[in-house]
Order: C-alpha cells, then sequence, then structure tokens
C-alpha cells in the first residue's frame, strides 16, 4: 500500500491493522557517467514498493534529498546540510507520530546519510527523555544492503569491480526498474579508483568521472531483479520483526 496512491480514509482503516510504515529515503547525487541521479533514493523505493505488492506494507512518500555534500562538484547533485535533514527527518517523524504510527522504518539508499539519520533519531530521542515522556513511536533505520542475503548475493555477482559508489549492484536495480534509461560508457580506468571522501572539490578531484573502485558495466537488469527479489523478501521479513517489538514490562 502506497500512502500518497492512498486518501486519509484509507490511512486511518490501515492503522486499525498496523502501525507501521516504512520511508524509503536516500539522495538525489552524481553516480559516474552511466547511473542515475536518483540511484540512491530510487534503489530503496524500487525495493519497498515491490515489497509492498506482496507483503501489507505501508509505504510512505520517499525522502529522496539527503547528504551530499562530498558530490556537488558534478551537476544534478541535490545536498542537505545537516542541519536541515535532522530538522525535515524530525518532522516527518512527528507527524506520522501524531497519527498513531509507533513503528517508522527507514530504508535507506546512502550511506552518508546514516550519521545523520541516526542523529536526527537520537534528537527525537532526547526530547523524550528530557520531557519524562515515552516517545510514543520507535524508529529504525535499515540499508537496503544490509537486508538479509543481499550483500552475499552481490558479492557471488560481482566478485570484483563491486567498489562503494557508482556500484554495479545499485546500478542493475535501476537498470531493472527503468530500462529505458540504461546508460553506457567507455570506462577509463575500467575498475575506478578508491580512497576518502572529503569536501567536493576533493572529490571531483580523485573522482573525475563520479566513481569510487567500481566498474557500473558489470550491471545486468537481470542481476538488478535478483537483488530486487532478495532485499522485497528481506524487508517483508524484517519490518514484520520490527512490528511484533513488544517493551519489556
Amino acid at each position: 500500500m502506497l500512502l500518497h496512491l492512498s486518501t486519509w480514509v484509507e490511512i486511518e482503516a490501515y492503522l486499525k491493522r498496523s502501525k507501521t510504515v516504512v520511508v524509503p529515503i536516500g539522495s538525489n547525487e552524481q553516480h559516474g557517467p552511466t547511473g542515475l541521479l536518483g540511484t540512491d533514493w530510487l534503489c530503496p523505493e524500487i525495493i519497498a514498493h515491490e515489497a509492498q505488492k506482496a507483503g501489507d506494507l505501508l509505504v510512505a512518500p520517499t525522502f529522496n534529498i539527503g547528504m551530499a555534500q562530498h558530490h556537488l562538484g558534478f551537476p544534478g547533485t541535490i545536498s542537505l546540510r545537516p542541519t536541515t535533514f535532522i530538522a525535515a527527518i524530525g518532522d516527518w517523524c512527528r507527524s506520522l507520530g501524531a497519527h498513531g504510527f509507533t513503528k517508522i522504518y527507514f530504508l535507506n539508499g546512502h550511506g552518508g546519510n546514516v550519521a545523520t539519520i541516526e542523529a536526527a533519531f537520537s534528537e527525537l530521542y532526547a526530547e523524550a527523555s528530557f520531557s519524562g515522556k515515552d516517545r510514543g513511536f520507535a524508529l529504525k533505520l535499515k540499508n537496503w544492503w544490509d537486508l538479509k542475503g543481499v550483500t552475499a548475493l552481490a558479492n557471488r555477482q560481482f566478485p570484483t569491480g563491486h567498489g562503494s559508489h557508482a556500484t554495479p549492484s545499485e546500478i542493475a536495480v535501476t537498470q531493472w526498474a527503468y530500462p529505458d534509461a540504461i546508460k553506457t560508457a567507455n570506462y577509463a580506468p575500467q575498475i575506478a579508483p578508491t580512497g576518502p571522501i572529503r569536501e567536493a572539490n576533493d572529490f571531483r578531484a580523485r573522482y573525475p568521472d563520479g566513481r569510487m573502485g567500481s566498474d557500473p558495466a558489470l550491471a545486468t537488469p537481470e542481476k538488478g531483479g535478483e537483488l530486487v527479489r532478495t532485499a522485497a523478501e528481506a524487508l517483508i521479513e524484517d519490518v514484520a520483526a520490527f512490528s511484533a517489538e513488544q517493551r519489556p514490562g
């Protein structure tokens, strides 16, 4: 079930059987010469939308802008400051919590978001702790590649040239979902260099075409489909476990 394609009446009815919502979250940033700018928000959205077809999940609109300051040297990248990101996540959670959602599950597609999402969670919990009241909802963060079986599958599919940015696994997921948007290029070198991540100018100098340690030419829609199916099945299971969590006592 997709929240943005539902009415308030349908959401009110859903809350009578479940108080869990999944929020795909990512980033709009460069992914090399062939990776779509939306890759990091498209991957969790694709997986969550696939999962809700088979499981009774409610999926919120995708939070598609995140922490991508180091990619701002490449046209099309959009980034939030950490304070803006924290404030926006807080307001999303307060809004959903006010309607009665008690479990808010963030499915993330960008590693650069992790520290700030966790800081946003800490801010929300701190509000409750300092007031001496219950927060009223619990939060969970999961990277889509950390879902059960996904990394193991990607390692089998791409034993070399996977890298850490503009990876063939994430490119493959978008190829499966958007076959008409597949791009090709001649990579030089075939496997990109790797190293630290700092500010935008430093990143552009170290990684001229935007890739980090990866060979996106290895991606295929078929491999992407395998990854999506594995991730969607694991997501249903992981969300169910989160929904079933009970506070001791």
